[in-house]
This record gives C-alpha cells, structure tokens and sequence, in this order.
C-alpha cells in the first residue's frame, strides 16, 4: 500500500526525565539528541515539555512522491490546511490538533525470528530440552512501534481525517466508539476512540513473542508494581498478545505480539465489534482505570495528575 506505517511519534509531558527513564527501562535505546530508538524502526519515540500530556505528532511513512500529492488532495478536500515539501507533507488535525506528518521513507526491515518449539497433545517439536524462553537473561527490546491510540472528542471527525484524508485503512470498529485502522500490514497503526476530551491513550511496542511480552513486563514491575494496568492477554481485534503498564506522566504503553497480519484487503473484512469482545478474548477483565483513565477530569480541566 502506499503507506507502510508509523515512522514514529512525539509526546508532550511535564516530566521529560522520569519519563524518559521509563522508556529507556522499558527497552527503547537513548540517543543524544533525545530520541529514543526500537531495534528495527530506530528513532521511534520523542519527549518534549508540555504542561499536561498529549500526543504532538505522528509521522507515518509514505512509499513515493506520488503518494504525498494524493494526501494532500485529499486534505484539500476536507477543507484541512496543508503544508508541502520536497518530501512530506503535514497537517494539524482538526479536533486534537496534533501534528500529522506524511513523510517518504524506507520500510521498517525485519529479519525474521526463528518460532517458538512449542510441545502440545501427541506433538513434540522440542525433545530433551528446555524451552529456550526460559534460558533468555537479556533484557527486552522492542522491536518497533505497532500502534497509538487516541481520545477524540469528536470521533466521527478524527477517523475521517485519518482515512479520507491520509488513507488509513479500517480493519475493525467498536460500533460508535472507535475504529481500528492501518497505514501497513499490521492489523491496526492507529486506533481512535471517542472520549470527553482529546488524549493520548497508550503506544504501543512489538516484540518477538509472548515471552517477551511476559518477561518485558516482569521486569518493569519487579521494584514497581504500581506501574502495572492490564494483562496479560489477548486481544480479539488483532490478536494479539499484551500486558499494559503506564509511564510516569499517565501514559499507557503496550507490549505486544503476535498481531493479526492483512495482505489482502480483498480477503479481509471488518467487523463491527459489541461490547467487551473487541478488548480481549482471554485474561483478567480491564480495570476501569484502562477504559477511563485515571487523570481525564484534570486533563479536561487543565490540571494534571500523575500515577
């Protein structure tokens, strides 16, 4: 497709050190400049100082020249002001007022990871051994970023600035709440919800497999449990694997693995998504504080609060 992706994102918060000492524990490499880095998608995640958090601004990756015109026609046509040049273009979106950014860039490459041997009923693919999950002493790295998920106070007006304005893709919708869709192969890049005001829900962090989906967040909760929101589990929409924790400015980021992958949108079909099904198809049930975060009547009224 002529987009491949999300290049990266920028997160306003008041607390730029602790939160970046977050990200850095939760395997994103530091650079000088302030980025933090994935293994494959490389500099993926910046921090800037703002009074409350928020989502700035999201780059997505774009094949071809080409394909930045037809994003900007399509703007155009949705009365939303553009700015052009050699080789992005970029928009404020309309509700949130985050940064938009299409811009041409190489794919993320990934080399492939062996699969997990795992043994079942009458099928033995790992004999005389240990799993080798649980030989891993290494710490967690992620391996690029999957998705963001964002409030909007008007939902119907930010899903279109995403699909008939950038050319995402829906996979899967909650029915009035909030659609899943792509810019990749991946299930979902963006998922929008509606919300009483605009925010930044969580990001999200492939890693190779449920172990480390499981190993990454252990370790991030062995001196503070406190940062632990939901998991482990399974989503329905996408399917993937995921354990949620949150950052000290009240973020929500997502270990994941294991999502659903669409080649063929011919042979894809999306589908309208009632009650908790959309949010896992096992594990424990969502804490309140995950469908309502915590500090959403101080971000509605300015003031901020911290976990």
């Amino acid at each position: 497709m002529p987009l491949h992706g999300l290049s990266s994102i920028t997160v306003g918060v008041p607390n730029i050190a602790d939160t970046r000492n977050y990200y850095t524990e939760f395997g994103l490499a530091p650079e000088p400049d302030g980025w933090l880095s994935t293994r494959d998608g490389g500099r993926q995640l910046r921090l800037v100082p703002a009074a409350t958090r928020r989502l700035v601004e999201v780059v997505v990756r774009a094949e071809h020249g080409d394909d930045l015109d037809a994003v900007a026609d399509r703007l155009n046509r949705l009365s939303v002001p553009v700015t052009c040049d050699a080789d992005s273009v970029t928009a404020l979106e309309p509700v949130a007022g985050f940064r938009a950014v299409v811009r041409v860039a190489e794919p993320v490459r990934q080399a492939p990871v062996p699969a997990a041997s795992y043994n079942g009923p009458g099928r033995f693919e790992r004999l005389t051994s240990r799993a080798p999950a649980v030989l891993r002493t290494g710490p967690v790295r992620p391996r690029k970023l999957g998705h963001v998920v964002m409030g909007s106070t008007d939902y119907e007006a930010t899903r279109r600035f995403f699909t008939d304005g950038l050319g995402f893709k829906l996979s899967d919708e909650i029915t009035g709440k909030g659609a899943f869709l792509r810019c990749s192969t991946d299930h979902h890049n963006v998922l929008v919800l509606a919300a009483p005001v605009e925010f930044l829900h969580h990001s999200s962090w492939q890693v190779d497999d449920i172990d480390e989906v499981g190993r990454g967040a252990t370790a991030m909760l062995e001196d503070h449990p406190e940062r632990h929101v939901w998991g482990l589990g399974r989503h329905h929409a996408g399917s993937n694997f995921f354990w949620y924790l949150k950052d000290p400015a009240g973020n929500f980021s997502e270990y994941y693995s294991d999502m659903d992958c669409i080649v063929d949108d011919q042979l894809w079909t999306p589908e309208a998504i009632e009650g908790a099904k959309g949010l896992f198809s096992w594990g424990p049930p969502p804490p309140p504080s995950f469908l309502r975060p915590e500090d959403l009547a101080g971000l509605m009224t300015g003031a901020h609060q911290t976990g």
